[in-house]
C-alpha cells in the first residue's frame, strides 16, 4: 500500500507543470567551447579580421575613397563556403530595411530620443570591387549585408585575404552614428566593408543594422591610412604612426608633458585653433594609425579642434572640441577619472589612448575613440561623456552581441555608469541621489501588459531605452545590494570581464560566471528580471507578538522573488533591522519571521531602504 501510494503521488506530482521561480532556467547545455562555470572552454575559438585600409576624403563633393585588404582566418571547425560581410553605409540605401519602413525618431518615457532616420539622406555605399587573389568574387547586397561566394571552400585554419574598394558620400547626418557639419568636422564611424561574425552559437550573424542594436565584430589588427586636406586635424582609433610628420614639434613636446602629467595639458590652444582654422592650407596630409587587437576603427577631422591630454597609468587621455564648445575645458578632466575610475572597478583599460571628440554625433563609442557632443550642465556632459567610454569596457573589451542582446552592453554600462558619476559628484546633491532616478523610471516604464522582457531582441523592443538601458542598470545595483553584497558582486563582475576580455560571451556565460564566482543558484532571480517582466510586491500581512517573540507575517504577492529586509520599530524609539534570504519563499508565496526581541514592536517596515521596485509599497509597512 505504500510503494502505490508513492508512485501514485509520484504520478499526480508529473501531471502539473513546475512553476516554482526557482526551478532551472533552461540554458544552453555547457560543452567544451563554453563551459559549465561560465568561462571559455578549452575549445573555444573565434574568427579573426584584420584590415589594412588607404582611405582619402576629398571635402570639395564630401566623399570617401578607399581600399582596404582583409585578412580573414577561419578558427572555427567548420568549412566555409561563403562570407558575410556588413555595409552599414546602406542603412538609408532604398534596398535597406530603414528605408522600406520609414519610421520617425522615436521618444521613450523620461525623454529619451533615438533618432535613426537619415533625415531625408538616402546614400549608400558602392562596392568598386571585391576581388581574392585577382579574381572577382560574386557578391549579393541585402541593405546593410553582402554574402560574398567564395572561390573555393574556406576549411578549418584556413586563410582568406579580399581586396576591396569602395566609395560614399558622407552625409550630414547619418543616423546619429556618423556625419560633418559643412566641410569643416568630420565624425566618421561605420565607414568600411567589415566581417560579420561567424561564432559557435549562429554560425554567421547577418542580422540587419538598422539603428537599434548596434554591433558584433570580429576582433584584429588595424593599420589605416587616411589622406585629408592639409591643415586638419585627426583623432582615430589607434596611434600614430607618423607622427613626425603630421604634429608639429611643439605640439609633440606638449604631448610628451602630457603624458607624465594628470593635469590637463593645452596641445592645441583656444587661441591657435582660432587662428588655425582661419587659415587655408594647400595640398593634402596623409595620416597613418595602427591598432592591435580592436573590433572597430573610427576617426574623426576638422581643422578648428582645440586638443587638450593628460595621462593616468601610461594612458594617454585626449580631448578635442571646437573653440565654442567652453564647457568641454572640464573634458578632459571627467575623461581622466572615468578612465582612472572603470580601470580599478572593473579591469584596466588596455589600449595607450582614451580619446573623446566633440561634435555632432549625439553619442558615440568606438576603441579608443568616442564621439560626444556639447551639454550646457556639467551633470549631463559627464553622463554622457562617461557613458560612451564606459562601452570601452562594454563591448569593446568584453564583445558582446549588441545585436541580439543590448542589455549585455548598454545595461551593464549604464550601471557602472552610475559608479562613475556618483564618483566624480561625490558629496554633492547630484552624486548622492542619481541612482534614485532608475525606480522612478521603474515606475513610468514597467507598465504591465506593455513592458518587454530584457531578453527581447533590440529590432522588436518598443521601449529600448528601458529593456537596454535603465532596467538592467537596476538590475545589477538589486543583484549588488539586495543579493550579494557589492564585494561578491565586485569580484563576480571583475571575474566576468576578465575572462571575455576580447572574446564573444552570451547570456549563459555570464549567468554561469556569477552563479559560479558567488557560491549562489540566481537562476530565480535571471528569470525575473530577464526572461520575464515580473513585478515585485512584498507584503506585511499582520504582525503579534508572543512572550519574547514577534511573529511578522509576511507575502509575496507578485511574481518576483527577492530577499526581504525588515526594520522593527520600538516602543522605546529604537529600531534594528533584520535580512532574510531567498530560500524564505522555497516553499511558497506566506513566510512567518519569528523575531526573538523582548522590546514591544510598534512598527514593521519591509524594504526601509526602498531599494526595491516594489509595486505597492501601501503595503510594506505595519501598522498601515
Amino acid at each position: 500500500m505504500l510503494l502505490f501510494l508513492t508512485v501514485t503521488s509520484l504520478a499526480l506530482q508529473a501531471s502539473v507543470a513546475d512553476t516554482s521561480p526557482f526551478r532551472a532556467l533552461p540554458l544552453p547545455a555547457p560543452n567544451r567551447v563554453r563551459g559549465a562555470s561560465g568561462a571559455p572552454g578549452p575549445d573555444y575559438w573565434q574568427q579573426r579580421a584584420d584590415y589594412v585600409i588607404r582611405a582619402t576624403l576629398d571635402t570639395a563633393g564630401s566623399l570617401l575613397q578607399g581600399s582596404e585588404r582583409i585578412h580573414y582566418e577561419n578558427h572555427s571547425p567548420d568549412t566555409l563556403r561563403f562570407l558575410w560581410v556588413q555595409i552599414e553605409q546602406n542603412i538609408f540605401a532604398k534596398n535597406s530595411v530603414t528605408y522600406a519602413l520609414n519610421q520617425p525618431p522615436l521618444h521613450f518615457a523620461g525623454g529619451a530620443v533615438f533618432d535613426f532616420t537619415g533625415k531625408g539622406f538616402i546614400g549608400g555605399i558602392t562596392i568598386e570591387r571585391f576581388r581574392s587573389a585577382g579574381r572577382e568574387l560574386r557578391r549579393t547586397e541585402y541593405g546593410t549585408m553582402m554574402r560574398v561566394e567564395l572561390p573555393r571552400p574556406l576549411a578549418p585554419r584556413g586563410m582568406i585575404d579580399c581586396d576591396v574598394a569602395w566609395h560614399f558620400s558622407v552625409p550630414p547626418y547619418g543616423g546619429g552614428r556618423m556625419g560633418r557639419i559643412g566641410t569643416r568636422l568630420y565624425e566618421i564611424g561605420q565607414w568600411y566593408p567589415r566581417m560579420v561574425v561567424y561564432d559557435d552559437v549562429h554560425g554567421w550573424n547577418p542580422l540587419p543594422y538598422i539603428g537599434a542594436g548596434e554591433f558584433y565584430l570580429e576582433y584584429g589588427d588595424f593599420d589605416v591610412t587616411l589622406t585629408l586636406p592639409a591643415g586638419f586635424l585627426l583623432a582615430a582609433t589607434g596611434t600614430v604612426a607618423n607622427p613626425l610628420v603630421v604634429w608639429t614639434p611643439e605640439q609633440r613636446a606638449r604631448l610628451a608633458t602630457a603624458g607624465r602629467s594628470s593635469e590637463r595639458v593645452q596641445i592645441v590652444t583656444k587661441a591657435e585653433a582660432t587662428a588655425h582654422g582661419a587659415q587655408r592650407t594647400p595640398g593634402t596630409q596623409t595620416w597613418h594609425f595602427t591598432a592591435r587587437n580592436v573590433r572597430d576603427f573610427a576617426w574623426a577631422a576638422s581643422p578648428d579642434f582645440r586638443w587638450d591630454a593628460s595621462a593616468w597609468n601610461g594612458v594617454l587621455i585626449q580631448t578635442f572640441y571646437r573653440p565654442s564648445a567652453t564647457p568641454w575645458e572640464e573634458a578632459n578632466q571627467m575623461a581622466w577619472f572615468t578612465i582612472k575610475h572603470f580601470s580599478e572597478t572593473w579591469g584596466t583599460y588596455p589600449w595607450p589612448h582614451a580619446t573623446t571628440v566633440e561634435g555632432l554625433v549625439e553619442g558615440m563609442e568606438y576603441p579608443m575613440l568616442t564621439f560626444v557632443p556639447s551639454i550646457a550642465t556639467r551633470e549631463d556632459q559627464y553622463w554622457v561623456l562617461t557613458h560612451e567610454f564606459g562601452h570601452e569596457w562594454f563591448p569593446m573589451m568584453v564583445g558582446s552581441d549588441e545585436r541580439r542582446y543590448p542589455w549585455m552592453d548598454e545595461g551593464f554600462n549604464t550601471f557602472i555608469d552610475y559608479g562613475s558619476a556618483e564618483g566624480y559628484f561625490k558629496g554633492s546633491a547630484y552624486g548622492d541621489t542619481v541612482r534614485r532616478e532608475l525606480l522612478a523610471d521603474y515606475r513610468i516604464s514597467a507598465v504591465p501588459w506593455s513592458e518587454q522582457p530584457l531578453i527581447t531582441k533590440p529590432v522588436e523592443s518598443r521601449d529600448l531605452a528601458w529593456t537596454a538601458y535603465q532596467k538592467p542598470a537596476l538590475m545589477l545595483t538589486v543583484l549588488r545590494d539586495a543579493v550579494l553584497g557589492k564585494e561578491t558582486f565586485e569580484r563576480a563582475l571583475r571575474e566576468y570581464v576578465r575572462r571575455w576580455t576580447f572574446k564573444h560571451p552570451q547570456p549563459a556565460d555570464f549567468f554561469r560566471t556569477f552563479e559560479n564566482v558567488s557560491g549562489r543558484d540566481l537562476d530565480w532571480f535571471w528569470r525575473g528580471w530577464v526572461y520575464t517582466t515580473a513585478r515585485l510586491d512584498q507584503a506585511i500581512d499582520s504582525v503579534t507578538a508572543t512572550g519574547d517573540t514577534t511573529l511578522v507575517f509576511l507575502s509575496n504577492r507578485g511574481q518576483m522573488v527577492l530577499p526581504v529586509t525588515l526594520e522593527l520599530r520600538s516602543a522605546d524609539g529604537s529600531s534594528e533591522t533584520r535580512d532574510l534570504p531567498i530560500e524564505m519563499w522555497n516553499l511558497g508565496s506566506r513566510f512567518t519571521a519569528r523575531v526573538a526581541t523582548a522590546k514591544s514592536v510598534v512598527g514593521v517596515v519591509v524594504d526601509p531602504r526602498e531599494i526595491y521596485p516594489d509595486v505597492d509599497r501601501a503595503n510594506n509597512r505595519w501598522p498601515r
